[in-house]
C-alpha cells in the first residue's frame, strides 16, 4: 500500500500514536515525490478525538433511558472500531438491576451476536453469578466500547476515551447498588488509575456520579482470564461472596 492507504488502515485499526523520539508523522516531499520527509505531527487526529469525545456526552445527555442511549450508540460514528465491526454491542440485562458488570469489549462471538458476554466468557460469568442467587436477566451485564476490536486486540486509550461517554450515560441510568469491574481495563477507566488488576481486586471503591451520590464499586479478575488461569478462581469468589455481604448490608 502507498503512505496515504498505510495511514488510512492504521486509523482504521485504531492506531492513533507512533513511537519515536519525537511525534512526528508522514509527508510527502512534494519536490522529490519518491521521498518522504518526517514534520512535527499535526493534531488533526488529536482534534478528531477530542471532537468524539465532545459530540459523546453531548449525545448522552440526550438520553433519558437506555432504549434511547442504545439508539444513539447505534447510529454514533465517532470511533473508528465501528468500521470493522459486525455489531454495535451495547449492555444487556435488567434496567433496575442492583449488580452491574462491567467488561472491557466484545469478542468475536459478542461481535456476532451483538450481546456481551455470550462466549465462553460469559457461560463462566452466568455460572459465576448464578452461585451467589441471581440469574443473568436479573443483572446488567455491559462493557467500556461497543465494538470489537480487531483480532481483539486491547483498545486504545483514545478508543475508551470516546467510548467512556456512553458507558457512564449506562451507569446513571440503571444506578446499580454495586459495579463489577471484570479486569483492569475497565476498573482503570473508571476510577481514573493504572493499578494492575491484582492490586485492585477485591477493594471497595467509591464511583462517584454526577449528582454527587456515589455507587460501591469493586474489581475482580475477567472471565477470560479465569478461562487461562483456573487457580484463581477462588479469589473470585472470594470477591463474589463480598459483593453478596455488600448487598445485603445496602
Amino acid at each position: 500500500m502507498d503512505i496515504k492507504n498505510t495511514l488510512e488502515w492504521y486509523i482504521i485499526a485504531g492506531v492513533d500514536e507512533t513511537c519515536g523520539d519525537v511525534c512526528c508523522q508522514i509527508q510527502e516531499n512534494k519536490t522529490q515525490p519518491k521521498q518522504f520527509s518526517l514534520r512535527q505531527a499535526t493534531t488533526n487526529l488529536s482534534q478528531n478525538i477530542i471532537a468524539s469525545k465532545q459530540n459523546a456526552r453531548e449525545l448522552c445527555a440526550k438520553a433519558q433511558n437506555l432504549t434511547q442511549l442504545k439508539e444513539i450508540v447505534e447510529t454514533f460514528d465517532g470511533c473508528a472500531l465501528k468500521l470493522t465491526a459486525k455489531s454495535t454491542v451495547f449492555g444487556d440485562g435488567n434496567e433496575h438491576a442492583k449488580l452491574m458488570f462491567v467488561g472491557e469489549a466484545p469478542g468475536a462471538d459478542e461481535d456476532r451476536i451483538g450481546l456481551p458476554f455470550v462466549g465462553r466468557s460469559g457461560r463462566l460469568l452466568e455460572k459465576m453469578i448464578n452461585a451467589i442467587g441471581f440469574k443473568r436477566e436479573d443483572v446488567y451485564i455491559t462493557n467500556i466500547i461497543s465494538w470489537r476490536p480487531p483480532g481483539n486486540r486491547t483498545p486504545t486509550d483514545a478508543e475508551v476515551a470516546i467510548c467512556l461517554p456512553f458507558l457512564k450515560r449506562q451507569i446513571e441510568l440503571v444506578s446499580p447498588k454495586i459495579i463489577v469491574f471484570l479486569g483492569s481495563s475497565a476498573a482503570n477507566a473508571l476510577l481514573e488509575n493504572t493499578d494492575s488488576i491484582s492490586r485492585l481486586r477485591g477493594r471497595f471503591f467509591d464511583y462517584p456520579l454526577p449528582n454527587n451520590d456515589v455507587i460501591s464499586a469493586v474489581a475482580t479478575y475477567h472471565p477470560a482470564f479465569l478461562l487461562r488461569n483456573s487457580a484463581q478462581k477462588a479469589k473470585v469468589w472470594s470477591d463474589f461472596l463480598r459483593i453478596l455481604k455488600k448487598l445485603k448490608e445496602n
